[in-house]
């Protein structure tokens, strides 16, 4: 009996001690011969791998000669041979391969088992070290679980930085160093998704989002500002869809998607449609969820988006307006009869069939059909703003006989009443 009330004598802690040198050589050589992956790793990294080695061995002295796990420093002697290496080695080796480096190291020291006791004691060393090694096993995994927390939270640091920086408008060169940190890979296209956060820690909420992500193939970044979940999207071919499948990670209401982009460096674009799509959803109620900045052109506008504004001024007022006066003329007429078709084509002097062409002109030229009535209020709006803030010179309507403004008649074109007839 030891000392210290453990079955190894003084002698063979002795022999332990002096032989902890050679073991952890042989460890490592049979590292090398056994594992082709710690044949790669540089120089500074396997001389990391041989001081927990020889840190291993020492360990085991020390834990024997305080009786083998039966005190309580048992966690602390275990935890002391990871010491011996930067934090970084957990970065740049899994715990699956230190796990085998673990293996190995034990398989070295119980094949010298014999060599290392006195007669008598082999079979007691060789059940000591593998209830070491069952200690060791625990203290690599307290080591990579420290690791990852830290570099959880350091990313979600980082992201939420980066997101902040997306909100902001910063400059590319900011977005991209601080994307490449966290090994954003930019697959395009890249879309900005905002809800409402569940509430919680932000880590909790953040796991829940790569965690759908990793389901559906999707590469994210994401953030929660005040109460405001807003995900990067990379990867996905049809943004609305994935974040559709990303839906539950939000909290109740609406979840507005941006325009996709071609790579983060123009996500900027993206994000701020999809902010000023989400303060402006509560003005659609029924709206879908989740559904695209775009779609909410009209309550943007109203909501003093001066992009959104912009967009309808450019892309369907002035459009209109390039394409004769006759469909600015007809979207006035079909709207001032409550969207009766029979009665605009009285007030314009036409046959109904030359309505119906008109509006469905107007249909191909904007992509909003006055017939569907979430596409009329886009109209209804896009014209007001469109007279408020002219891009163009407005073609002005010529005023029906009946009820219009001088009391002139409207006369047909040549291929108006071609198609009325």
């Amino acid at each position: 009996m030891s000392e210290s009330g453990g079955t190894e004598t003084s002698a063979t802690l002795r022999r332990i001690e002096r032989a902890a040198g050679g073991l952890a050589t042989a460890s490592v050589a049979r590292m090398d011969e056994t594992l082709p992956w710690f044949r790669e790793l540089p120089a500074d990294q396997r001389s990391w791998v041989m001081l927990v080695a020889q840190a291993g061995v020492r360990s085991l002295v020390q834990w024997l000669r305080q009786g083998g796990g039966a005190t309580d420093r048992t966690q602390e002697v275990s935890d002391e041979v990871f010491a011996a290496a930067p934090q970084a080695l957990a970065r740049s080796i899994t715990l699956q391969q230190t796990v085998a480096l673990i293996k190995v190291t034990i398989e070295v020291v119980e094949e010298q088992v014999s060599d290392l006791a006195v007669p008598g004691e082999e079979q007691s060393l060789r059940e000591a070290v593998l209830r070491f090694s069952r200690e060791i096993a625990f203290a690599a995994a307290r080591v990579y679980a420290r690791a990852a927390e830290s570099r959880g939270s350091w990313d979600a640091r980082l992201q939420a930085l980066l997101v902040d920086a997306l909100l902001r408008g910063d400059s590319p060169d900011v977005l991209a160093s601080r994307a490449a940190a966290l090994g954003w890979s930019d697959a395009p296209p890249v879309a900005v998704a905002v809800g409402r956060s569940p509430g919680g820690e932000v880590a909790a909420v953040l796991h829940t989002v790569y965690r759908q992500a990793r389901r559906i193939g999707v590469e994210v970044i994401g953030g929660v500002h005040g109460d405001r979940l807003v995900i990067v999207l990379g990867g996905a071919a049809d943004p609305l869809a994935a974040t559709e499948k990303l839906r539950t990670a939000f909290g109740d209401g609406p979840v507005v998607v941006g325009p996709a982009v071609p790579s983060l460096d123009e996500a900027t674009e993206s994000a701020r449609a999809a902010l000023a799509g989400f303060r402006a959803a509560p003005a659609w109620p029924t709206a879908p969820c989740p559904v695209a900045a775009a779609e909410l052109l009209p309550e943007r506008a109203l909501a003093g988006d001066a992009e959104a504004r912009r967009r309808l001024r450019h892309d369907v007022y002035a459009t209109l307006a390039r394409s004769g006066g006759e469909l600015l003329e007809t979207l006035d007429a079909f709207f001032a009869a409550g969207g009766t078709l029979e009665s605009a084509a009285r007030a314009l002097f036409v046959h109904p069939n030359t309505v119906r062409y008109r509006l469905k002109r107007i249909a191909e030229v904007t992509g909003f059909s006055p017939l569907a009535p979430r596409d009329a209020f886009a109209l209804q709006v896009a014209l007001t703003v469109g007279r408020l803030d002219p891009v163009v010179p407005a073609v002005a309507p010529v005023p029906s006989q009946t009820g219009s403004p001088g009391g002139r008649k409207t006369t047909q074109s040549g291929d108006d009443r071609h198609r009325s007839l």
